[in-house]
């Protein structure tokens, strides 16, 4: 725990200088510097107050311990030892709530998501898991207070996607849909089976934070960009001008078709959108790839081609096969009550850093 003192006392001192900042004219007088000051102090805040409370505990478990060494009166002695019991307690927890407050961030966390779904094994069925599941992350999207919008789509005769593309914003979407990625199984009986027999499909979930021109650049040289007419529905006016668009990045082979929009500059801007997205996953994939060759995450790589859960209609259960998590609540899940195993993938996740931050320590 020393080595996270040191640290803790590092971010104390940065949070004074950043105080200090906030009260100095010159930084209030620029607005976007404020602003980075700020963001900083905030995402600091909490660590800081917790630590301040921690070395209050501290404080009195000495003078706790000096009352017990200094008294001779056993009702004072009683109250002393009462109190440093409590106190040890209280420091126990802080010394956990600290280590977690300390681990490692994802800077995506707080980003809005591009979700791309698509069909997989199964043909019609696994077109319509695929809505299924669009339809359970817009409720769980609904649940949480967060905008929900389809951007993109591929529709099947049946009623299913084989590809749906939606973009979801709000506050921490990535930090709580980022384990998502992955295959998706479900176990049910087509409503095409007449002999009633169970059917395995599968569909891809791809989550994707959204990323603008601060945080990744692409080189306009880099984008090919086509326009055509729109074969989608949307009135006469789509169809009988040029608004749809295609992005290809040439340097990865990325291709973007965005038709869905009114305008052309509105299919622009979603394309790049979308495209900016893609791209820069592609690159972090090929790094992560790399990364995971030394270690697995205990949540899983997030990687297309893993099996990550599976659905089970006959017998109502969810499985994470990441986390060993059963449930027997698929009907609720499905209306987008994710919320305990979206919970429980957090929790794994914090579990398995801070082992390997308390090896680092040890």
């Amino acid at each position: 725990m020393d080595k996270i003192i040191a640290q803790l006392e590092g971010v104390l001192q940065r949070y004074d200088e950043l105080e200090e900042m906030m009260a100095d004219p010159e930084v209030i007088n620029d607005t976007k510097r404020y602003m980075q000051v700020s963001k900083e102090e905030g995402s600091m805040r909490e660590v800081v107050q917790k630590y301040k409370h921690y070395k209050e505990v501290l404080h009195d478990i000495e003078e706790s311990k000096e009352v017990l060494s200094d008294t001779d009166d056993s009702d004072m002695a009683d109250l002393a030892k009462e109190d440093l019991a409590n106190l040890q307690k209280e420091k126990e927890q802080l010394d956990h709530e600290l280590l977690v407050l300390m681990l490692p961030k994802d800077p995506n966390d707080d980003k809005n998501i591009i979700m791309e779904i698509r069909g997989a094994a199964g043909g019609d069925e696994a077109s319509l898991f695929a809505a299924d599941l669009l339809s359970m992350y817009q409720k769980y999207a609904e649940r949480q207070g967060w905008s929900f919008e389809i951007v993109d789509e591929n529709r099947t005769d049946v009623g299913g996607f084989k590809e749906v593309a939606a973009m979801i914003t709000g506050e921490n979407v990535y930090s709580k849909l980022k384990f998502e990625n992955g295959a998706h199984r479900v176990q049910r009986v087509p409503v095409t089976e007449s002999a009633g027999r169970v059917h395995t499909s599968t569909a891809t979930v791809a989550v994707m934070p959204e990323y603008d021109d601060i945080d990744f650049k692409l080189d306009p040289k880099d984008i090919r960009t086509d326009v055509y007419r729109s074969s989608g529905a949307g009135g006469q006016h789509i169809n009988k001008t040029s608004s749809a668009v295609r992005m290809t990045h040439i340097p990865t082979g990325i291709v973007v078709a965005m038709q869905d929009q009114r305008s052309q500059q509105q299919n622009r801007e979603k394309a790049m959108q979308i495209l900016r997205s893609r791209v820069y996953d592609f690159y972090e994939t090929q790094n992560r790839d790399e990364y995971d060759e030394k270690r697995k995450s205990i949540v899983g790589t997030g990687d297309r081609s893993e099996r990550i859960r599976t659905y089970n209609y006959p017998q109502n259960r969810v499985t994470d096969h990441r986390i060993g998590l059963t449930l027997n609540k698929l009907d609720r899940i499905m209306n987008g009550e994710l919320d305990e195993i979206i919970d429980a993938l957090i929790v794994h996740d914090q579990a398995d850093k801070l082992e390997h931050l308390q090896d680092g320590v040890a």
